[in-house]
């Protein structure tokens, strides 16, 4: 699978997201879409989008309630550089239009997919056994230490991993969810006294070459600020893609931050997959 490919399967994904069309994102305009569920959006979404900000570095793509439509296309029609509206301080003026529907911005995130020049240009370096794994490999692995690896809350999007041994010790695991019908997402976990040795690159390259051998393009997800996984995605071979604004319900965003009676722990690594 060439680059032009991969990038052409991660635009009719995101249109699918954004309930519009691929080309919406190459254009110099911003756009704005009502947004409506769709059977076949990332599994972890909630759609309709209260309001989700896409941009693949030339536009900005939104995608938002009815409610909300009037208000964005006002606000986007305002804005002069493309990366604006995904910092601050646009991020307050953002969460001002937000608070209207009782929401606020609840994810940043940063989207790569493979370069597959440089995912065969990699040499690892992990002094470990790598291991290529199926379901009934990884059935009893939904524990605290591989949480980004595997999802427990939707075990049967899991579709392969790649451990890394010590012998017969599990060290490190990545891990590939089908979270929608052309592309797998790639989430890594090694154990804290196995890190800096080259383990999580090893993982996650091998992968990726496993995802795009079974015709399924391979995504990587971090928050900005989690600078290990990014580094991560870019020594293993992937490069930066899209970038993402989610606003999610208040009551959401106070979970994600510890307050509230239903208090939730934040997302491992602060990317949006729920």
């Amino acid at each position: 699978m060439k680059s032009e490919d991969i990038l052409r399967v991660a635009l009719e994904q995101s249109a699918i997201d954004c309930s519009c069309r691929p080309e919406d994102f190459l254009k110099e305009k911003n756009s704005v879409h009502l947004s409506r569920a769709d059977d076949r959006a990332r599994r972890y979404l909630t759609l309709p989008h209260i309001c989700d900000l896409v941009s693949y570095g030339g536009n900005i793509v939104a995608a938002c309630r009815e409610d909300l439509l009037g208000e964005m296309e006002t606000y986007l029609a305002g804005v002069t550089a493309v990366e604006r509206p995904f910092e601050t301080p646009e991020i307050y003026a953002l969460n001002e239009i937000f608070a209207k529907a009782d929401a606020a911005i609840a994810f940043q995130a940063a989207y790569f997919l493979p370069d597959p020049e440089a995912l065969a240009r990699f040499v690892p370096h992990c002094p470990y056994t790598l291991r290529l794994l199926g379901p009934a490999d990884f059935s009893s692995l939904y524990l605290p230490a591989w949480q980004n690896a595997l999802c427990a809350q939707r075990k049967e999007l899991d579709r392969l991993a790649v451990g890394a041994y010590d012998g017969e010790e599990l060290v490190g695991l990545a891990g590939a969810s089908a979270d929608c019908e052309g592309m797998w997402q790639i989430g890594v976990d090694i154990l804290p006294s196995r890190r800096r040795r080259g383990v999580a690159s090893a993982l996650t390259n091998r992968l990726a070459r496993e995802i795009l051998s079974r015709g399924k393009v391979p995504f990587y997800c971090a928050a900005w600020s989690n600078l290990k996984s990014v580094k991560n995605a870019l020594k293993s071979g992937f490069r930066p893609a899209w970038a993402e604004v989610t606003a999610k319900p208040i009551a959401f965003v106070n979970s994600l931050r510890g307050k509230g009676k239903n208090a939730e722990k934040a997302l491992p690594g602060g990317c949006p997959c729920a």
